[in-house]
């Protein structure tokens, strides 16, 4: 009896840690809400336009999310492709969105500081703002653009890199959502 105590204590703690690493960008003691992600540029799983790539004017789509907790103070959204040659690719990275935004124009500025007090990060084009899918020739790889409602402004400085913002981010993402799209050339 008290070896099978013994294993059932050791699996209650594995799976204890497991729920805190789960649950590393969350709120404390709070779970992740969904957000609903769209576009009115392309849908959910179809192909990215041309204009919105490398290929054309390299100009980010529109994106509209649903309304966030009450408790939002920001938004952040970063877009990358995993399907990437070199492993996941960062399109862009924008951060501070006001609490009361429910989207993004297409055709966002690159400038680093944006006059609603967002800003944004530099990509893994070395360049601050978006930069379209722009994959080599082949299948179509998948583009992620993934919105975060957070309890906090991060305060970080406009260039910021993805994993400086995830680590900003950490603990304090209230809900969240996603859009994937496709582009092959």
């Amino acid at each position: 009896m008290k070896r099978w105590q013994g294993a059932v204590a050791v699996l209650g703690l594995a799976l204890v840690v497991g729920a805190d690493a789960r649950e590393a960008g969350r709120t404390k003691g709070a779970s992740v809400e969904n957000l609903q992600v769209t576009s009115a540029a392309f849908n959910k799983g179809g192909p990215i336009p041309k204009k919105c790539t490398c290929d054309d004017a390299d100009a980010s789509p529109p994106l509209m999310w649903s309304a966030a907790p009450a408790a939002t103070k920001s938004f952040a959204l970063i877009v990358d492709d995993p399907d990437a040659p070199a492993g996941t690719w960062v399109h862009w990275v924008i951060y501070d969105l006001p609490a009361d935004a429910r989207g993004l124009s297409a055709g966002m500025s690159k400038q680093a500081e944006l006059a609603d007090g967002a800003r944004q990060g530099t990509n893994d084009f070395r360049k601050t703002g978006y930069n379209g899918p722009c994959p080599p020739p082949g299948k179509p790889h998948r583009y992620f653009f993934k919105v975060y409602a957070l309890d906090i402004r991060l305060g970080l400085k406009g260039g910021a890199s993805k994993p400086d913002v995830e680590k900003a981010m950490r603990g304090h993402i209230l809900a969240q959502g996603e859009l994937v799209g496709l582009y092959a050339r």
